[in-house]
């Protein structure tokens, strides 16, 4: 996702730099975004994508890049959600061990399985997949983002289902390496969304209903509610449930070109150790602020 030289840019890492070393794992393949859209290629031409559509919503991944979802909207709608530039982007999976004396593009990195591929574009290798009605499972190897390398000794699934005007989702990572890395914060999962839907909206500690526009680099939100949406000027877009967490890494990127972004995950601060296996679910739902909560709030209460 990310190289290259612009002098913006690269006043934009020393930035992130102090921030990164009081979080080391997050996530600075990610956040210096537009840098790699000027050398790497897109992967349009050799995309396979499929698609779930109920005839309500319409969900769809990339199994040329790992499989990640990268298509949430209406149904029969053109209107995507989700922001698929390249492979670091889509909502999907990644995990973040000790640095390894890898290399991302001139930086130094660690060890950091991503589902999508490397940030060369190198797409990760969907091992099996299958599809029945309104229902997609996915298993995938996935690269290491700053080498490319097939990550072996890591498997990630993915149980995707349409249920009414929601999907929803099922991740699961298997870790048999021998290594016992360092706990860091993980994205569960990384969303990256359209970049018109430029207000994340939350529930703070306060219980107050939060509508925030985070710069860059990184920004940390707590919420008291299991859920997030991105939404735009009329307030409508794209929620996230995820009760598996309770503070959220954000941040927005614009620059006025294909780079511009919208960026949030929940996070949980574990380590990659040998044994692991680690499961969790999320739920997307499209509309108002209004309508998200109310349907998240119904599956909280469940």
């Amino acid at each position: 996702m990310q190289p290259g030289s612009l002098p913006s840019f690269r006043l934009l890492a020393w930035q992130a730099e102090a921030y990164f070393t009081l979080n080391p794992p997050l996530l600075i393949r990610r956040h210096i975004l537009l840098l790699g859209l000027l050398l790497s290629a897109p992967l349009w031409a050799a995309e396979h994508w499929t698609y779930l559509d109920n005839g309500k919503v319409r969900l769809g991944v990339n199994l040329s890049a790992g499989a990640c979802i990268g298509w949430f909207s209406h149904s029969h709608s053109s209107d995507n959600l989700l922001n698929a530039y390249d492979v670091g982007r889509y909502l999907q999976q990644s995990y973040y061990g000790d640095k390894d004396g890898t290399d991302w593009n001139g930086k130094p990195w660690r060890y950091n399985p991503v589902q999508g591929g490397s940030w060369k574009n190198q797409p990760a290798v969907v091992i099996e997949s299958s599809e029945e009605k309104d229902q997609l499972y996915a298993k995938i190897q996935p690269r290491h983002w700053a080498t490319g390398e097939l990550i072996k000794e890591v498997t990630m699934e993915q149980w995707l289902r349409l249920e009414g005007g929601l999907a929803r989702l099922k991740f699961k990572m298997t870790y048999s390496g021998e290594k016992e890395h360092k706990a860091y914060h993980q994205e569960l999962p990384a969303l990256f969304v359209k970049p018109t839907l430029d207000t994340l909206v939350y529930v703070d500690n306060e219980q107050k209903l939060t509508r925030f526009q985070p710069g860059f680099p990184n920004e940390m939100i707590r919420f008291t509610e299991p859920w997030l949406a991105w939404v735009n000027a009329k307030d409508s877009g794209l929620g996230l449930y995820c009760p598996h967490a309770k503070q959220a890494t954000c941040y927005r990127v614009r620059e006025g070109n294909q780079g511009d972004v919208s960026y949030a995950a929940p996070l949980q601060t574990f380590a990659l150790k040998p044994g692991l296996v680690f499961e969790y679910e999320a739920v997307l739902a499209i509309g108002t602020v209004e309508q998200i909560r109310a349907v998240f709030g119904k599956l909280s209460a469940q």
